[in-house]
């Protein structure tokens, strides 16, 4: 249950989110007041955590909040009761954010229902194809929302009720019933304790113990003279139920009888800190796994692929004459299987009676690793992920290489985002930016030379250029500067209101610093502009966009002998 503490905690999360931003993005009005400042890193905190995009400019642009673009552009336009508009192009998910700041803690206080029925002024316009009273930002992710339902794919449409009081709105009543089925809208509540539940705290340590037939469980050592063991097992889901529940007596009491007491606990969410996934909520995995709980629980076994747990240290014991085995484990973590395990918890607290005639019945398959160490544990949790459909920039988060990126950028004052809501590994330290893996990789990219690639081939700088950009000749050591670079180049890019600046022109500035360090920042911006003004010229591509020049392998070589002629000249001179 959230309290006040968690209410100022978050306040504070908020609050340092916020001083991050306003170093990565120019508000047009400087903003004094602290609750302020609180209410839009809330808004910002969760944007990320939802949409898994740890790009702060990008969010920016996801904004719709009135209040927000009075400081940030200087405008005011009615927002029609959306803050924030994501829309996700690869899995066709359009998402509308409805937010609500409270200053306050009061227990018991619930989102108000009049503040998620206002989100209707904007949804209405959407589906009644008629956006001509909206302006500003409303309107250009309007005009977005339209094409996309107008076109041939399928899209999910969704609102994200969310705010910082204690209870959430009741989804079930009659007036929300109406909206979300007027407008085939899936209404997504998250309040204080949702926030808590995904906030990015290392937890106390969680221990648990269990006992299984001797028949249920496979031991393995990785030689014959590790004194370490690690199991596989065959465990009933009442079991992993109380070994994860937010219980610490319960987690301990392996011999219990009383199932009903199951049926009251909730998942330990401090249990998932290291699992690969971020915030998940409801998708149709979640769904297909009570399908299978509910049609099948016998079968359930033969249907999931199980959980990968970790524990720092695993004592195990025969008991009853050889014929069970006592298992008690040391500070666990969830390295696979996490929304698995969120899905059978929350299929547990539907019903008083899904324990006994379902949970009790069903096995799933639990893999107990010992890992004494975090590189050992990585590497688990990114093999064991690695079948599953999660992508290689989340797997490469776990990497050795990545969690020393980390470490050392932390010495120096910079933040690196391996998961989203990361603020610091330090509530009580200034950072001077954040940057996220994925915005570095597309650095060290353009740094090795191929700045036309940074924008639109993410997902190859983490699978196939991965070894080439952080294993294979990484110096370390040069990266703070990379950093401090490209954050130089994108203040400098802000300065000049005659240029068109999109991120493309910021690689390819770094590229070219790399290799014309003798240049100023702004001499090499000079000299871009006006490669691409003589190359659509050139080319007789005038008509087109910069963006579309810049990705292009034919632009990155005339650049080079541009830049070539250029130095050539300097050099006579």
């Amino acid at each position: 249950m959230a309290n006040r503490n968690h209410f100022l905690v978050l306040r504070n999360k908020s609050i340092k989110y916020f001083n991050l931003l306003e170093k990565e993005v120019k508000f047009y009005r400087e903003i004094k007041d602290e609750e302020q400042k609180a209410r839009i890193g809330f808004y910002f905190l969760i944007l990320e955590y939802i949409t898994g995009n740890k790009n702060l400019n990008e969010l920016s642009l996801s904004m719709t909040d009135t209040d927000f673009h009075k400081y940030f552009s200087n405008s005011n336009c009615d927002d029609c009761g959306v803050d924030a508009v994501f829309i996700n192009y690869e899995d066709k998910i359009i998402s509308l954010f409805n937010f609500k700041y409270r200053e306050k803690f009061k227990l018991g206080n619930r989102q108000g229902l009049n503040d998620t029925l206002i989100s209707s002024k904007y949804t209405n316009a959407l589906l009644q194809d008629n956006i001509g009273t909206l302006r500003g930002k409303p309107k250009d992710w309007a005009k977005k929302i339209i094409d996309c339902l107008n076109g041939n794919d399928v899209w999910q449409f969704q609102l994200y009720v969310v705010s910082n009081d204690d209870q959430t709105v009741n989804v079930d009543d009659l007036h929300l019933q109406c909206m979300k089925d007027a407008y085939d809208l899936d209404i997504i509540p998250i309040g204080l304790q949702d926030i808590t539940d995904i906030m990015s705290i290392r937890p106390e340590p969680i221990n648990a113990s269990l006992v299984l037939e001797h028949n249920a469980i496979m031991s393995y050592s990785e030689n014959d003279l590790s004194s370490s063991m690690s199991y596989i097992a065959r465990v009933k889901l009442s079991e992993l139920i109380r070994i994860t529940c937010n219980n610490g007596g319960i987690r301990d009491e392996y011999n219990i009888e009383e199932l009903s007491k199951l049926s009251a606990v909730d998942l330990n969410y401090d249990i998932l800190f290291d699992n690969v996934r971020g915030f998940v909520t409801k998708s149709k995995y979640n769904l297909n796994i009570s399908e299978s709980l509910k049609n099948s629980p016998h079968n359930f076994f033969m249907y999931n692929n199980g959980l990968t747990i970790c524990a720092e240290n695993i004592i195990s014991k025969t008991i009853n004459g050889k014929k069970k085995q006592k298992i008690d484990l040391k500070n666990i973590q969830i390295l696979n299987g996490g929304q698995t395990l969120r899905t059978i918890h929350a299929f547990n607290m539907t019903s008083p009676d899904v324990m006994n005639e379902y949970l009790s019945e069903a096995e799933i398959l639990i893999r107990f690793f010992v890992a004494e160490n975090d590189d050992y544990k990585n590497k688990i949790a990114e093999y064991t992920n690695s079948q599953n459909a999660i992508s290689s920039i989340d797997l490469k988060s776990l990497s050795s290489e990545q969690v020393q990126i980390e470490q050392y950028l932390d010495d120096h004052d910079i933040i690196y985002a391996r998961k989203s809501g990361d603020t610091g590994k330090s509530d009580c330290r200034n950072y001077n930016h954040k940057i996220t893996m994925e915005k570095f990789g597309q650095l060290l990219l353009a740094v090795k030379g191929f700045p036309e690639k940074c924008a639109n081939q993410k997902q190859v700088i983490f699978d196939k250029m991965y070894n080439d950009l952080f294993v294979d000749n990484f110096d370390i050591t040069t990266i703070v500067s990379v950093i401090e670079n490209y954050f130089i180049i994108v203040n400098t890019y802000s300065e000049i209101f005659t240029i068109n600046k999109i991120e493309q022109k910021n690689y390819y500035i770094l590229y070219m610093n790399s290799l014309y360090p003798n240049f100023e920042f702004k001499e090499n911006i000079n000299h871009l502009e006006n490669a691409i003004h003589s190359f659509k010229k050139n080319k007789k591509l005038i008509d087109s966009s910069d963006s579309r020049i810049l990705i292009k392998l034919e632009f990155r070589k005339y650049l080079d002998e541009y830049m070539k002629e250029i130095n050539m000249t300097l050099a006579i001179i």
